[in-house]
């Protein structure tokens, strides 16, 4: 049995198949998720790695045995699992391991209305009972009656949901590319964009696992190329990328560019502003300055939080926020239960861009106004000790101020930068803003020079 310590990162359950994952692990989360939980029935879905829907099969035993009835929707992105839950008003869970290689899987679990379970929040006891139950040799006997178990597709009614809530009637006609890179696009995007007003051009729709392309993570430049080239050759208005399970977009421009998620961020939640004026936009610490200031020339208030899911949705639910946008392009809205979904953040650029003549570049334009380093990644043995390092070399700068919201952000006049640790890897993460590439390039020397000390 895999040490579950390392298994369980922040909100959700991986590792690698079989090593590390197998249905008999499965089966106990599913018992622990209903017994933690409380819930009379939950749904599961899943994506299209060849190991989940056995996973997901038998997380559906473990619940079934503790009496919950469970709802099987099958193939789906997890913005549809999230879609599902909101919409049943029941505890999910989703079998995927996102943009991560063919070879790992793991769950996104959730409580009624897709809020989350993190570490606090129901995490740390589901972990608590499978380290138990694995030593006792199995989730103990209930006196409640079997659950059931139903198949449901639920595909037409999420696409159904995701255009009430964005009108395209009226654009004019779109060229999109999209590539799914052999994930849960390929199953989704077809059904949402449905008799909108747009010609699709579709890279690798076909649902493959073992990911034969290119890995489906968008994040990394080397996985967009195919979709810039199809652009360009094409002519093409937009490009879209989404990952593994498709609950992020990642878009490209009419030249092939990829275009900041921060300026999608901004666009977005102008548009979500023009719905409601006066209400809170979320976005994490790194995102771009040009999103509070775009949120403030709109009307709205700016809300910053730390960096991750369930710190945007807390914060969401706490001031009632109607969008949050997080520079790895998770893209939050109220009116979708607080949950992230990169297929409506998709929709709504689409309506922009449809809504004028302009390019996409022209359109970005506006809310992309800095130079930025994008996140640079660097393995260090001491993370405590490299942090301190960089923070004592600014903390006595008279032009620099210090904060510690998430790691250590340092901000000048026209620049800043954050450094913080990641929670699963030895990694220091650093991203940097400025007026100029210049000023970019002399902190980025300078910050990584005290890091890789």
């Amino acid at each position: 049995m895999a040490d579950l310590s390392e298994l369980v990162k922040a909100y959700d359950v991986r590792g690698v198949v079989p090593d590390q994952w197998d249905e008999a692990l499965a089966e106990l989360f599913g018992a622990a998720f209903v017994q933690v939980t409380g819930a009379d029935a939950i749904v599961v879905g899943h994506d299209m790695r060849p190991s989940s829907p056995g996973l997901a099969r038998a997380f559906g035993r473990g619940a079934t045995g503790q009496g919950a009835d469970v709802t099987e929707i099958g193939l789906c992105s997890t913005d549809q699992l999230y879609f599902a839950s909101g919409e049943l008003d029941l505890p999910g869970a989703m079998f995927t391991a996102s943009h991560n290689p063919a070879r790992y899987n793991g769950i996104k679990m959730c409580r009624a209305g897709a809020a989350p379970v993190g570490q606090d929040t129901g995490l740390s006891e589901i972990r608590a009972l499978v380290e138990r139950w694995s030593e006792e040799g199995g989730a103990p006997r209930t006196d409640k009656p079997e659950g059931t178990l139903a198949q449901r597709d639920m595909l037409a009614d999420y696409a159904a949901y995701l255009r009430s809530l964005v009108d395209l009637a009226a654009i004019r006609p779109l060229k999109v590319v999209v590539d799914a890179g052999n994930g849960m696009g390929g199953h989704t995007v077809p059904t949402v964009f449905e008799g909108l007003p747009l010609e699709l051009d579709a890279l690798y729709f076909e649902l493959d696992g073992t990911f034969p392309n290119h890995e489906a993570n968008p994040l990394d430049p080397k996985n967009i190329v195919d979709l810039q080239s199809r652009v360009r050759e094409t002519g093409a208005d937009i490009g879209l990328a989404f990952d593994g399970d498709a609950d992020r977009c990642f878009v490209v421009d009419e030249k092939g560019d990829p275009v900041s998620p921060s300026a999608i961020t901004a666009l977005v939640a102008s548009r979500e502003l023009a719905k409601e004026p006066g209400s809170s936009v979320i976005h994490n610490l790194i995102t771009s300055w040009s999103v509070p200031e775009v949120v403030k020339e709109n009307g709205g208030t700016p809300v910053r939080t730390r960096v991750g899911h369930s710190f945007i949705k807390e914060e969401m639910a706490k001031t009632g926020a109607i969008f949050g946008g997080e520079h790895s392009a998770h893209y939050y809205f109220r009116d979708f239960w607080n949950a992230d979904t990169g297929m409506l953040a998709a929709l709504h650029v689409l309506a922009a861009l449809g809504g004028q003549d302009g390019t996409l570049s022209e359109l970005v334009a506006r809310y992309d106004r800095y130079a930025a380093s994008g996140e640079i990644n660097s393995t260090v043995d001491d993370q405590t000790g490299r942090l301190a390092a960089v923070r004592a070399a600014y903390a006595d700068r008279d032009d620099a101020e210090l904060d510690e919201l998430d790691g250590l952000t340092v901000t000048g006049a026209d620049w800043w930068f954050n450094l913080r640790p990641s929670n699963t890897e030895p990694l220091l993460r650093l991203n940097i803003e400025a007026r100029d590439a210049g000023t970019v390039a002399r902190l980025r020397d300078e910050v990584l020079g005290l890091v890789r000390a």
